[in-house]
C-alpha cells in the first residue's frame, strides 16, 4: 500500500509570503552579498530576515524595505560582535579561475569588493543601497532609519575612501561627486 501525498494548504498570508520570496529573494541576496562579501553569510542573513519577517508578515506594510532594514541590522549587529576577531586575508581567492580576458575585470571587482569590505558598515550599507540597489537618498534614509544628510555624508566619505583604495577604477563624474 503506497502513501498518498496530500498537497499542503496555504493560508492567504503564507501564499503571499511565498510569492514575495519567489519574486524578491534573489535581490535581497544580492544586497546581503554586497554587505558581507561572502555567499554563505549572505544566505544566512537573508534566511534569518525572512524567518523573522514570516512571523510578522500580516503587520508588514512594505515588505522589501522592511526586509532590507532587517538585513542591514542583522549585518551590523553581527559585524559588531565579530570585529574583535581577526580576518584572514589570502593572496589569491580560490574562486579566481576563469578565462584570461576576464582576469583584469575580475581583479578590479575583487579590489572593489575588498575595499567595500574595509568600509564601516554604515558607509558600506549606504553605498550599496544608493549605487548597487539604485535607491534614492530618501529611500536609503528610510531603509537605514537615518536622516538624508547622514546618507549624503556617509556616501561622500565612502566614495572618497573607495577612490583612495581603488584608484584604478574609472570613477565617473556623477559617481565621484555622489550624484545619480
Amino acid at each position: 500500500m503506497g502513501v498518498k501525498e496530500v498537497p499542503a494548504v496555504q493560508t492567504p498570508e503564507e501564499a503571499e509570503f511565498s510569492a514575495f520570496v519567489e519574486q524578491r529573494a534573489h535581490a535581497l541576496l544580492r544586497t546581503a552579498y554586497a554587505l558581507t562579501g561572502d555567499r554563505h553569510a549572505a544566505e544566512d542573513l537573508v534566511q534569518s530576515a525572512l524567518a523573522k519577517a514570516f512571523a510578522r508578515w500580516r503587520r508588514i506594510d512594505e515588505p522589501e524595505p522592511y526586509l532590507r532594514r532587517m538585513i542591514y541590522n542583522e549585518f551590523a549587529s553581527g559585524w559588531r560582535s565579530r570585529r574583535r576577531q581577526a580576518e584572514v586575508t589570502v593572496a589569491e581567492p580560490p574562486e579566481r579561475a576563469g578565462p584570461r580576458y576576464l582576469e583584469a575585470d575580475t581583479a578590479l571587482r575583487l579590489l572593489l569588493r575588498d575595499a567595500l569590505r574595509s568600509l564601516p558598515p554604515r558607509q558600506r550599507a549606504v553605498l550599496i543601497l544608493r549605487y548597487f540597489e539604485d535607491l534614492s537618498v530618501e529611500e536609503t534614509a528610510a531603509v537605514l532609519s537615518c536622516r538624508e544628510g547622514t546618507v549624503a555624508s556617509q556616501a561622500s566619505r565612502g566614495l572618497a575612501k573607495l577612490r583612495e583604495l581603488v584608484p584604478q577604477l574609472d570613477w565617473s563624474p556623477d559617481l565621484a561627486e555622489g550624484r545619480r
